[in-house]
């Protein structure tokens, strides 16, 4: 089983579409925290929240590097996802919509062959 952390491999759309509503409802909650946390004054609060964000992204960015080598992209393309938003919602959705490759690419096996989620 692939891990979450490692940028190399290929996943499927239904296990990307599960991480990414995970870990974006982790994003805009942590970000209402941060804003609360922020107005209330309570650093260490902010701080923590700030940290999860943060590695939340990350996450994220590694699950699109790896639905792009599913589709046969560099990660390079991963890039235009760092582009506020309605650019990279619009970048994370199509990466849920569009089919991968069938069959073994440079990337690694079919995912849909491998993935137990």
């Amino acid at each position: 089983m692939n891990s979450i952390f490692k940028p190399t491999g290929r996943i499927t759309r239904r296990r990307y579409l599960v991480l990414f509503m995970f870990f974006y409802f982790t994003n805009i909650l942590s970000l209402m925290l941060m804003w609360q946390s922020y107005h209330r004054e309570a650093w260490a609060i902010f701080l923590s929240f700030s940290i999860i964000l943060i590695a939340s992204i990350v996450v994220l960015l590694i699950q699109a590097i790896k639905r792009l080598h599913d589709i046969g992209k560099d990660w390079k393309y991963a890039l235009y996802l760092l582009i506020p938003p309605p650019v990279n919602f619009i970048g994370f959705i199509w990466l849920a919509v569009k089919p991968g490759d069938v069959g073994p690419n440079e990337y690694g096996p079919d995912p849909k062959k491998t993935d137990v989620v």
